[in-house]
């Protein structure tokens, strides 16, 4: 009989021993399930994070295309005015440098050399116009 207790002993601890590694096992899949569960979710927050980034991303270069375009469209047309007030000016210059050759050309025919200062002409003398004789401020106006 004892060795029946004995046996029957060994037994219920083999039994006890395997409902602890059953029970270990257990604990360790849920853990394991848990474990799973939690990586999932934050993977699935991470997901959507990164299509947000994502479109922030798309519409950032959007934006900035938008922006560069819009300072090409501003250089381009600051370039066009710039141009046309240069045309605006460089014709009078031009029209000024063939007046000045003009002239030069005159002088030039006339012997006199040019210079860049002008000269103001002197008031004729009345004598010489032959007005030496007329009296100023004499004299009544006679209608006709």
């Amino acid at each position: 009989m004892v060795t029946l207790y004995h046996k029957d002993i060994d037994r219920r601890i083999s039994q006890l021993v395997e409902a602890k590694k059953d029970h270990s096992n257990q604990v360790a899949l849920e853990a394991s399930h848990t474990t799973i569960s939690g990586l999932t979710e934050i993977g699935l927050c991470m997901s959507k994070k990164i299509v947000r980034m994502k479109k922030k991303k798309q519409q950032a270069r959007e934006s900035h295309l938008e922006c560069h375009q819009k300072l090409q469209a501003r250089i381009h047309q600051t370039k066009s005015t710039i141009q046309e007030k240069q045309l605006t000016i460089e014709t009078p210059m031009e029209e000024n440098t063939s007046l000045l050759q003009t002239i030069q050309g005159l002088q030039g025919d006339n012997g006199a050399p040019f210079d860049d200062e002008w000269e103001e002409e002197p008031d004729e003398d009345p004598e010489e116009l032959g007005l030496e004789g007329i009296p100023v401020g004499e004299g009544e106006i006679v209608d006709e």
